[in-house]
């Protein structure tokens, strides 16, 4: 399957994106992939595998951060390879989207980073699906610009993921009616149910309250989102990287299955 038949399918069957946070092992990610695809298969959803070679974010510098471009990108290739899923990783700086695109089917530009002219007509130029994640100071109706950004220089094949917005200091909540502005747009809209669990700041790493993860699913369910974003672990209290809003492996299918 091509990018732009991939990208159909996306507009046209409710979708999922997930997997672990950050590459922490080869092993990890293909426990991951392999079940999810499993999982996503017995419920009939579309299915694109993914977790980080990079987490440039990350609150302190002895963070841990990833594999790194290389040896990421020989794991996501395997992945890919294997389980024959399409893969979509985040991309930080702009010269990593000529690489990425070489193995990613989409490229996911962070919600800090999503005014980034360079960085989106990088990803842009790749001709690579491109998801572009709302910063979490931004409004809904203000994503047009980035979005736009991308199709001038070249590429339709967008994705506008909601992941919730600062209340004041280390508190994040979900607007709804921004899933529903962003669908205006024409392009498929995702919401990216863990990260709108995080709480950010407080400490070295954020928090989170991933049991809040099915009520925001339903709920961006209700009003019509197209695909929904998940990190995924098989014991999130040992992961290296956003253990506290990622949900448990064990537990997936039961809330895929209500939504």
């Amino acid at each position: 399957m091509n990018n732009d038949e991939l990208y159909q399918k996306l507009k046209e069957k409710k979708f999922l994106l997930a997997g672990p946070c950050a590459i922490e092992s080869e092993a990890l990610v293909m426990q991951v992939a392999e079940e999810v695809k499993k999982i996503s298969e017995a419920l009939d959803i579309t299915y694109i595998f993914k977790s980080s070679f990079d987490k440039a974010n990350r609150t302190s510098l002895s963070s841990f951060r990833g594999p790194g471009l290389e040896e990421g990108l020989r794991i996501l290739e395997k992945v890919k390879k294997e389980f024959e899923l399409p893969i979509v990783t985040d991309i930080h700086e702009s010269y990593q989207a000529a690489p990425v695109a070489e193995v990613a089917d989409m490229l996911q530009i962070p919600a800090f980073l999503c005014r980034q002219t360079d960085l989106l007509v990088a990803a842009a130029k790749t001709d690579k699906i491109v998801n572009i994640k709302k910063a979490q100071f931004l409004d809904g109706k203000d994503m047009f610009y980035p979005a736009q950004k991308v199709k001038e220089a070249g590429n339709d094949k967008i994705i506008l993921t909601e992941r919730g917005t600062l209340l004041g200091l280390g508190r994040l909540v979900v607007d709804f009616t921004q899933i529903v502005d962003m669908k205006e747009f024409g392009y498929p809209v995702c919401m990216d149910v863990t990260h709108s669990t995080q709480r950010p700041g407080g400490g070295a790493t954020s928090g989170g309250n991933p049991h809040y993860a099915p009520y925001i699913a339903k709920a961006a369910a209700a009003v019509g989102v197209d695909g929904f974003f998940f990190e995924v672990h098989p014991d999130p209290s040992c992961a290296l990287s956003d253990g506290s809003n990622m949900v448990r492996l064990d537990g997936f299918k039961n809330i895929l299955r209500d939504l």
